[in-house]
């Protein structure tokens, strides 16, 4: 439960994903935010009971069982899982969190020259990540779909179709997937891996929090991308191949 007579800063400190309902608002959380929760609504005539809604809404945690064997799953079923869930994360955070960096990094380029880089190395990022899943979601993921759908039904052409439609998966896996693992590597290092001493200000705190998420998000995605879906789509060609 959110206490109405606890800072609002305090609120975000606590949990930086309630900064997002603060931000939608208007009500500032970081060096100012020194206002109670039932103060800040009475001073933007806001409801005190709308908003105490949406930061428990926003603090909601919902995780996957430990046990989901995803590599089970069949190749249509888990490529739509990962542009439902990962695709969808992405594209919905991205330009919100490039801004959030950029424009924190700007402001503060004296306190904290370092964020600087941090978003710049976000932003490199964002271009490969932006243009490689247009390129799965354009050509590679229904290429997938196709080749599981030929070797599914065992179709007789299914040799010919592999070597008429083939794609570079190697490519994707060996040049594109090592860049976005480059930038995240370059990510932690520049972040000391999201660590963060106390004294930050409480919108420092909230990037590094969500940078942090985003990794997460990416190091999920990509597993399920490296290690099972296009390693099984990969065996799958080699046996059409043979028939």
């Amino acid at each position: 439960m959110i206490d109405i007579n606890t800072n609002v800063s305090e609120i975000v400190r606590n949990d930086y994903r309630t900064a997002d309902v603060f931000k939608k608002y208007g009500i500032n959380y970081c060096c100012g935010g020194n206002a109670t929760l039932k103060d800040a609504c009475e001073l933007k005539k806001l409801s005190l009971l709308q908003i105490s809604s949406e930061l428990e809404n926003a603090v909601q945690t919902v995780q996957l069982p430990a046990a989901i064997r995803f590599d089970e799953w069949p190749v249509d079923f888990l490529i739509d899982y990962i542009l439902n869930v990962h695709h969808s994360y992405v594209k919905k955070t991205l330009s919100p969190l490039q801004s959030l960096v950029r424009n924190f990094a700007e402001k503060h380029r004296s306190k904290y020259p370092h964020m600087l880089d941090v978003a710049d190395a976000f932003e490199n990022l964002a271009d490969v990540l932006t243009e490689h899943m247009q390129k799965e979601e354009a050509s590679i993921f229904p290429y997938l779909k196709q080749i599981f759908s030929t070797y599914s039904r065992k179709e007789t052409y299914g040799g010919l179709f592999v070597r008429t439609l083939s794609k570079p998966l190697n490519t994707v896996i060996d040049t594109e997937h090592k860049r976005i693992a480059a930038y995240l590597k370059e990510l932690r290092q520049l972040t000391g891996h999201y660590s963060f001493t106390p004294s930050v200000c409480t919108n420092h705190q909230v990037i590094y929090h969500k940078l942090k998420e985003f990794d997460t998000d990416m190091v999920q995605h990509k597993h399920l991308e490296n290690n099972i879906l296009f390693p099984k789509v990969m065996q799958m060609e080699q046996e059409l191949l043979q028939q």
